[in-house]
């Protein structure tokens, strides 16, 4: 498959960098052909530009001059793999960003003619597995705040946009404190769910 791998932690030895490695490495030695953005190594500008927001409803189209190359990888991914933190129950702000940016009309999504229900664009989007660490316990996350993020992800972005695409979302708890057999048994789970990718 087509892989796109999107990395959103600015520390090169931080934990969500050693996944990202496990991750590429894993799709690699299976034979998928993979692309890869690290957000922070890259030097993404997170923030939406005045003029490609304002161009969201140009009858030109997205002015998408800054993020081409970053949109054609989206739309040529079959499967997406994020692997970020989890901060204050939501996504960094680079990634936010990303999203912003990237999942663009005309790209990701069309607008409605009337401005009702977006229609989905990114239809070769086939699996989508994000891999989270928090600093949390896990109830804090399902019990208190039902999964802010795999909300987001499964209902916003790929429920409007790409429809048919699978989400496994992949969270290792109290990641600050991770021993090691626990961290093991955490890649041997993103590994069971890269093998599944066809």
């Amino acid at each position: 498959m087509k892989c796109l791998v999107v990395i959103a932690h600015p520390l090169q030895d931080s934990l969500c960098a050693s996944l990202s490695r496990l991750v590429v490495d894993a799709l690699v030695a299976d034979g998928h052909e993979v692309e890869t953005e690290s957000l922070y190594a890259d030097g993404f500008q997170p923030a939406l530009s005045a003029g490609e927001r304002g161009s969201y409803y140009d009858v030109g189209g997205y002015d998408d001059e800054a993020v081409r190359a970053q949109l054609a990888r989206l739309s040529a991914a079959q499967a997406l793999v994020l692997v970020f933190p989890t901060w204050w129950f939501g996504f960094p702000a680079m990634l936010k960003g990303w999203f912003d940016r990237v999942w663009a009309p005309g790209h990701a999504y069309h607008h409605a003619s009337d401005l009702g229900a977006i229609r989905p664009a990114l239809l070769g989007l086939r699996r989508t597995i994000a891999i989270t660490t928090l600093g949390s316990p896990w109830w804090v996350d399902w019990l208190l705040l039902r999964r802010p993020v795999r909300r987001v992800l499964a209902s916003a972005l790929l429920g409007t946009c790409a429809p048919q695409c699978r989400l496994d979302l992949l969270s290792l708890y109290r990641a600050e404190r991770v021993e090691r057999s626990r961290l093991e048994r955490f890649e041997r789970r993103i590994l069971a769910r890269l093998r599944r990718l066809h």
